[in-house]
């Protein structure tokens, strides 16, 4: 291959991997695929975006609804009804 940035064949990479001394040390400049620059994310931005936060997380609709949803599942369930998929049916 002439250059670092050509592609190789299945059979290049297991002649290569076959060939390849196991317990060799890292060089000193090896780097991890993909990280072409200094301070390189180690995941790309479209496979795990960087959070950020938002003021709005707890707003009080918010946290009405999802007592509402969680109260009305244990009312039902402690009435003995059973909505697993979705219809409330006697759980017998």
């Amino acid at each position: 291959m002439d250059s670092p940035g050509d592609a190789f064949s299945e059979d290049e990479l297991a002649r290569l991997a076959l060939a390849a001394d196991l317990d060799a040390p890292l060089a000193d400049d090896a780097v991890p695929f993909g990280v072409e620059a200094e301070g390189a994310d180690l995941l790309p931005e479209w496979y795990m975006p960087v959070p950020q936060a938002s003021a709005s997380t707890r707003s009080p609709r918010r946290v009405l609804a999802v007592s509402m949803i969680v109260g009305s599942l244990l009312v039902v369930n402690g009435v003995g009804l059973c909505v697993t998929y979705g219809f409330p049916e006697i759980a017998w």
